[in-house]
């Protein structure tokens, strides 16, 4: 049998302007897992630690994106799959795309890398399909490919690994409650005007030139959602005061993070990053409600292999 651990990342996707396109890795938040090859063929999940999450592989992301990896390999093995959730279910920073994605990152591994990291994001899409009913690429493509990603196009899958500045920080905050990705998405108007669409892009453009520029106030500009978060900012308590408090401190730009009810806050510096984090902990406390802070650097390596 051969066997590894690795440290699934967690991420933020959207990043304000680019829904269902944009996200990003984080470095100091993910799960643990340990994937093992056997010889007796199929998919297990043999133990599952820190949620309540089914066993059954066909009902687990992980599982079933191992098993679409499995459907396109030459050969019949067998698969373990232990799992270590430190991210929260429903916490809106890719619970179920560190499974997916980590799963089938290891397997490959394992296997000697049969499979391009840009297929492996397929493989991981089929668990987000199963989380979510959406086989989304935001989440799972940053986990396996590290610092900011774009998804070009859905058909056919296109993926594009963006510039990393390495001043950038991350602060998350996660309210202990749960928005799950099939009600946030329920709240989306399925049109947009013109205007909207136009304002939209010209943001997902800045963005991305600002990060291989490395050019911050574009990046700051270019943090804003005209259509999603306008829509889902009223499932999240204190959104709009976290938000001012954010950006009050130095934050290049704050916005929901993947469906949510986590709020990202992007900075230029750990030292503003810190800041920001006390100052949205201010908020917060106010509301009587637990929650967590998350600060970190950006993650441009992805799935990762731990002792």
């Amino acid at each position: 049998m051969k066997s590894i651990k690795i440290f699934a990342p967690a991420t933020v996707a959207n990043l304000s302007c680019g829904f269902d396109v944009l996200g990003c890795c984080l470095d100091t938040v993910g799960d643990e897992m340990v994937i093992s090859l056997s010889s007796k063929p199929g998919v297990r999940i043999t133990k599952i630690e820190g949620a309540d999450l089914p066993l059954d592989t066909k009902k687990n992301v992980a599982g079933v994106a191992v098993e679409a990896l499995l459907a396109n390999y030459k050969n019949e093995i067998g698969v373990d799959i232990e799992i270590y959730k430190k991210i929260k279910a429903g916490s809106g920073i890719g619970s179920s795309a560190a499974s997916s994605a980590g799963a089938v990152w290891a397997v490959n591994y394992l296997l000697d890398h049969p499979f391009s990291p840009h297929k492996l994001v397929e493989f991981a899409m089929e668990g987000e399909k199963l989380a979510s009913g959406n086989a989304h690429a935001d989440n799972v493509a940053p986990a396996l490919l590290g610092g900011f990603t774009l998804v070009r196009s859905y058909a056919p899958l296109d993926v594009i690994k963006l510039h990393t500045p390495d001043d950038l920080v991350m602060t998350v905050i996660h309210p202990q409650i749960e928005v799950k990705t099939s009600d946030a998405r329920s709240v989306i108007k399925q049109n947009v005007t013109l205007k909207q669409a136009i304002h939209q892009w010209g943001n997902v453009g800045g963005f991305i030139s600002g990060l291989f520029t490395e050019d911050y106030d574009l990046i700051g500009r270019s943090l804003e959602d005209v259509i999603i978060e306008p829509m889902r900012s009223i499932l999240i308590p204190e959104f709009e005061n976290v938000k001012k408090a954010a950006i009050a401190e130095g934050a290049l730009g704050c916005g929901i993070s993947g469906s949510g009810p986590s709020i990202f806050a992007l900075s230029k510096s750990m030292i503003t990053a810190e800041n920001v984090g006390n100052a949205i902990h201010k908020v917060y406390t106010k509301t009587g409600l637990d929650f967590d802070i998350h600060i970190s650097k950006i993650n441009s390596q992805g799935v990762k292999i731990i002792n």
